[in-house]
């Protein structure tokens, strides 16, 4: 079974990366030939910074590395060295319908945010397709809002085989769980857009910071607090045990207790969560040709396959 996954380099991770994509991928790598890219092609829809783009990149594939991701399980490179990703794109574009894309809800969804429209942002999803296409996926893990994605490059797939006969295998999305929707500080989906991040590798003072601005509300210190939508307990439910998350909900039950003891106890369960993979980090800084050898090692791999799904493609529909 082979799994593919990518993710954007448009700035620092955070808790919301980690939990929803990154050790979901890091679990995958023992149950097959697991695929993962930095997304660098598509985070220009975005990111029309260079300097930036270079920075992130690599802060990516530092984060990744020290997160658990292991290049002896799986092939990790960069989107953008695989340049045949953004042919066959082109390719499934003249076949790709107007009405299957208009109806992406992730374009109307950054628009309605404030992004610029482009081609590019509209076009998004057809990239997405490349990606899972040229590698002969079979599982495509992706959030709930990720799952039309996987849709349509099942039905683009379709469209090529029934032009230019059987070309592409039928992918299959899986679904993570709710550990798609980290809540941020304000309560909300933990994003970059909604600037309500605690990010993985802050220091200890930024990030005591960060959880200390929870956003909570009025009840007083002498009162049960509310547990249904506490970022509290939901960040904590996954850097606590069991038998601690346990403990914390009682408290919030019995009241007596501020939300700022709760907030300390966030962070120092955090803070020690993070510790493997801080340490982990530092090796990383220390050693900057090993990220780049297995981005290298990882680009001839991911070539090596996506040339040849390229080719078959170039001889179905007569460029070769």
């Amino acid at each position: 079974m082979r799994i593919i996954s990518g993710i954007q380099p448009s700035g620092l991770l955070h808790l919301g990366n980690y939990f929803g994509m990154m050790r979901p991928a890091i679990e995958l790598q023992d149950r097959g030939e697991a695929f993962y890219f930095i997304a660098d092609y598509h985070s220009l829809t975005t990111l029309h910074n260079a300097p930036a783009l270079r920075d992130h990149v690599r802060g990516v594939a530092i984060d990744f590395l020290a997160a658990g991701l292991d290049p002896c399980k799986s092939c990790f490179f960069r989107q953008s060295d695989i340049t045949g990703v953004a042919e066959l794109a082109w390719i499934l574009t003249t076949l790709a319908p107007m009405g299957l894309i208009e109806r992406c809800h992730s374009y109307k969804d950054k628009i309605a945010k404030g992004l610029s429209p482009s081609v590019g942002l509209f076009s998004y999803p057809i990239l997405m397709a490349a990606d899972i296409l040229i590698y002969e996926s079979d599982l495509v893990p992706v959030g709930k809002d990720q799952k039309q994605h996987v849709e349509i490059a099942r039905d683009l797939a379709v469209k090529m085989n029934e032009t230019y006969g059987p070309l592409f295998k039928l992918p299959e999305p899986r679904i993570a769980s709710d550990t798609s929707l980290i809540p941020g500080l304000d309560g909300a989906k933990m994003s970059k857009s909604y600037n309500n991040t605690i990010e993985l590798f802050l220091d200890e003072a930024a990030m005591k910071k960060k959880v200390m601005s929870i956003i909570t509300d009025s009840t007083s210190v002498e009162n049960p607090k509310p547990i249904e939508h506490s970022v509290i307990l939901e960040l904590y439910a996954h850097v606590a045990s069991p038998a601690d998350h346990a403990l914390m909900t009682q408290a919030f039950l019995k009241g007596g207790s501020g939300y700022g003891v709760f907030k300390k106890q966030l962070f120092e369960a955090l803070w020690e969560y993070l510790a493997p993979m801080r340490a982990r980090r530092h090796e990383l800084l220390r050693d900057p040709g090993y990220v780049d050898s297995v981005l290298k090692e990882g680009a001839q791999r991911a070539n090596n396959i996506a040339n040849h799904t390229l080719e078959r493609v170039r001889k179905a529909v007569g460029l070769r």
